[in-house]
């Protein structure tokens, strides 16, 4: 059974979260920098079947999107283009990274672990990657 991927896009660096074959449980892939992710992505979906791709859907607390919207918008048209074929859904994103810090700080990590902005990233995909796993299950 193929993988679903979620992609946790930023400016400058890119969180990936990845199923397991049985699509089950979310764990953490790696961050990548931004600039680099569809060199990334080309490589991965080589070696990896995928189903598709969540990308997260910046919003408000209102529901209207947040300033980074419209960046992460032409992030998923230019995914689009290169990957014609690859499914996309737009997920939630609200609330990852603090659930992700938590996360951390829940886990024991040291605050100088927890400052490492590339793990936030990378667990900020696999909260949001879990939670559609769940909402699915429902």
């Amino acid at each position: 059974m193929p993988r679903i991927l979620a992609i946790d896009y930023g400016q400058k660096r890119t969180g990936l979260a990845v199923t397991d074959e049985l699509q089950i449980i979310a764990s953490g892939l790696t961050t990548v920098a931004s600039e680099t992710i569809f060199t990334f992505l080309k490589d991965y979906f080589a070696k990896e079947k995928v189903l598709k791709v969540l990308v997260g859907e910046p919003k408000q607390m209102s529901g209207e999107p947040s300033q980074s919207a419209a960046m992460i918008e032409a992030f998923v048209v230019k995914f689009k283009q290169t990957f014609p074929e690859m499914p996309v859904i737009r997920v939630d994103e609200r609330f990852t990274s603090k659930m992700a810090f938590q996360t951390m700080i829940d886990s024991g990590l040291k605050k100088k672990q927890r400052q490492d902005k590339a793990l936030v990233d990378e667990i900020s995909a696999t909260i949001m990657l879990q939670d559609y796993l769940t909402r699915k299950m429902i």
